[in-house]
């Protein structure tokens, strides 16, 4: 068993909780033991960092003891069928798990705040059964709003309500709930949602048109031709870029969404666009950040090129995942190259195919 010390802001203050890790399974020990966080303005001062160090010293020892109790097999995952905990506090440390990828941390902070406005004097473990949950999610339903103060969109509420059946699915796996209750409650059905992206003939008079930004363009072709996100293509190093004979050129790395181990096999034109060989530990694309000027860029080099179409530098991923497809790569194959979980996310792809297929028939008309 490992167990380490974590630290959480809470308020105005740093709450000290230790992590037990053991064979999969993880459960939280709040110390109640709480430092005082630097001021955003000037630092603390010296009675406030000498009781922070007395704190932290406290928290260690605590952690020491548990983790010798734990290597002399005393110690051992208390019995959570007694756990009357906070839900909230749990999903807090579920929330906080997620912060390498931000875009997932986003999700998951959004539905704390609405579960907040939802339970605003909280909910304990015994208490979540089928009428909260189908509480919840009617809240998402009708009530709950976005940042435009206006009620989330299908796909919004499809996500949000995701998010608390993963959570609810996790306290079961930890031993904190006897079953999930969001079992009994129907999900939100998922929106059809289109995914632009450009055929091969407009990729090819985009690889030739101009665009302002150089490196923007290598790392938007980059994209098309191995079905990376930015996120993995912005964190991507040298020391990550192989060969072998078997092969030939490939990535091993780590998704930055998923946080899975991928070994994708990349083409000769996609090596050539990452130019001369760098420094191992150093970034092979630098200088971008995500952001709306990105999207100027973008629009600017797709007019250029003669594109019309909205496309943004996540279509890049749906044009390699549409020409796999349109050129005859099996949806397994796909969706092991995209590094999709479910074949399902996969489908998504194949059912573009399909429209486009009919829509092509449809075009050969001799007037009968």
């Amino acid at each position: 068993m490992k167990v380490t010390l974590r630290k959480r802001k809470k308020g105005n203050k740093i709450s000290l909780y230790l992590d037990y890790y053991d064979k999969g399974k993880r459960e939280y020990e709040y110390l109640k033991l709480y430092l005082t966080p630097e001021p955003e303005k000037g630092s603390l001062t010296k009675a406030q960092k000498d009781e922070n160090k007395k704190i932290l010293a406290l928290a260690e020892n605590i952690r020491a003891k548990r983790h010798l109790e734990a290597q002399n097999n005393i110690y051992g995952f208390r019995d959570k069928e007694k756990v009357k905990g906070s839900f909230l506090e749990y999903f807090d440390l579920l929330t906080e798990n997620r912060k390498a990828s931000l875009g997932n941390y986003g999700n998951w902070n959004a539905v704390r705040k609405l579960l907040s406005e939802y339970a605003p004097k909280g909910v304990t473990f015994e208490r979540l059964d089928k009428n909260w949950v189908q509480g919840f999610k009617d809240y998402l339903d009708t009530e709950a709003k976005s940042r435009g103060d206006k009620l989330l969109s299908l796909n919004t509420k499809y996500s949000y309500f995701n998010k608390l059946r993963a959570a609810l699915k996790q306290a079961v796996k930890d031993g904190l709930m006897s079953h999930n209750p969001s079992e009994q409650v129907e999900a939100f059905p998922q929106d059809e949602v289109e995914r632009e992206f450009l055929t091969l003939e407009e990729l090819i008079a985009v690889s030739k048109a101009h665009c302002t930004n150089s490196t923007l363009k290598r790392m938007f072709l980059f994209s098309c031709l191995t079905g990376l996100r930015w996120s993995d293509i912005e964190k991507l190093k040298w020391s990550e870029i192989q060969h072998s004979e078997n092969l030939g050129h490939f990535i091993r790395f780590r998704q930055k969404k998923t946080n899975g181990a991928e070994t994708l096999p990349i083409s000769d034109e996609a090596r050539e666009l990452l130019e001369e060989q760098g420094e191992p530990d150093k970034k092979i694309f630098t200088g971008l950040k995500y952001g709306n000027w990105n999207k100027t860029h973008i629009k600017d080099w797709m007019i250029e090129a003669g594109i019309t179409k909205k496309i943004t530098f996540h279509c890049a991923r749906h044009t390699y995942a549409t020409l796999q497809l349109s050129l005859g790569t099996d949806i397994y194959t796909v969706s092991k190259l995209l590094g999709h979980k479910n074949l399902k996310t996969t489908e998504i792809y194949a059912k573009v195919i399909n429209e486009k297929k009919v829509e092509a028939a449809t075009k050969i008309k001799i007037g009968l």
